[in-house]
């Protein structure tokens, strides 16, 4: 009885010692876990992969990114929020950059990654300045690297070198965290890793590139994330960016245009019921030239955000303008005719029926 006793003892002060460590272990947890408080959607993090912040757009995290970019911006908010202030001008100069080029702003913060936009960062590789170019790289996209000049420390000369290379990168690959990885790591390895994991997804292939590679294209996403409080297409797979952006965020990156075309040719931001085969019956061109500038014209003008780009050569988009009214009319009666006509067949239906 006396060994029943004590062994029940013993048996209770392991259960409560247990215990005891299990929550020390749970409140260890929480402690290395800061919570965030989700009301402050710069910060929340809860519902990151589910929508995009304030659901100004489509955008979801990969639920893969998520630990990354939290810790990510429990590590650095306040310094970003620093750079939100002091970077301003550098934000601006490189936003009109990237605009000419037909870039997604948010391309800016490859280099807050790369070198904290500090024109004179160098790293251990010899890579220089705010955009973190090799010296042939540079030379090759026209910057002048010598012992009297290094032009990759110039904002403007190298924005507009890192411009042209983001562009020509995204024509080889086609997706933007792909991009970003061939940017840190060059085309070779982003290749090989497709190569090896028979995949072009980065979430997929990611273990096959280098590890600097990887984590790079985490750490762009993340800061992105810092910045805005939501991700956009260039935080996301080609696949995910086809299936969660509307064609109104997607149509840009689809435009077949050479290097000639794209810097001659008028853009203007035009809404409402258009379609793309009045214009272009107005504006004398071809159809299929037509949505060789403007990709899924009438897609977009058909949704609920009707409102385009519409690029143009200077030509014609000077009668687009001097026909606008006529235009715009007859692609109203062509709507109110196919409502019509859409009704008239609910009806002979109904009545087949």
């Amino acid at each position: 009885m006396k060994r029943l006793l004590l062994l029940g003892i013993l048996f209770i002060g392991f259960v409560v010692f247990s215990r005891a460590n299990a929550l020390k272990v749970d409140k260890t947890f929480v402690s290395l876990h800061i919570p965030i408080d989700t009301s402050d959607v710069k910060n929340g993090f809860n519902n990151l992969f589910l929508a995009s912040v304030n659901g100004s757009n489509g955008a979801r995290l990969n639920p893969r990114a998520i630990s990354y970019v939290q810790d990510f911006m429990i590590r650095n908010k306040e310094e970003m929020d620093d750079m939100k202030s002091w970077g301003r001008p550098y934000f601006n100069l490189i936003d009109n950059i990237l605009s000419q080029y037909g870039l997604p702003s948010e391309l800016k913060y490859l280099a807050v990654i790369e070198s904290n936009l500090k024109p004179t960062a160098l790293s251990w590789a010899g890579a220089v300045g705010p955009w973190q170019l090799m010296p042939a790289t540079a030379r090759l996209l026209g910057l002048k690297v010598n012992h009297k000049v290094d032009e990759r420390k110039n904002y403007y000369k190298s924005t507009k070198a890192a411009a042209i290379y983001l562009r020509d990168l995204y024509a080889e690959l086609g997706d933007w965290l792909l991009v970003i990885a061939a940017y840190n790591g060059g085309t070779g390895n982003v290749n090989k890793a497709i190569r090896r994991s028979h995949s072009e997804d980065f979430w997929t292939m990611q273990y096959y590139l280098p590890a600097e590679s990887r984590n790079h294209v985490k750490k762009f996403i993340a800061t992105q994330y810092t910045f805005e409080g939501q991700g956009s297409v260039t935080t996301l797979t080609r696949e995910e960016a086809t299936d969660q952006l509307s064609g109104s965020s997607m149509y840009v990156f689809n435009r077949k245009l050479n290097k000639e075309e794209a810097s001659t040719a008028v853009t203007m931001n035009v809404s409402g019921k258009y379609f793309s085969s009045v214009i272009s019956k107005y504006i004398m061109m071809d159809p299929a030239e037509f949505n060789r500038y403007n990709p899924d014209f009438d897609k977009v003008m058909a949704s609920s955000n009707n409102s385009y780009d519409l690029k143009l050569p200077a030509d014609k988009m000077d009668l687009f303008l001097a026909n606008k009214y006529q235009i715009l009319n007859e692609s109203v009666q062509r709507l109110l005719a196919e409502d019509e006509s859409g009704s008239d067949r609910k009806t002979v239906a109904s009545i087949s029926l």
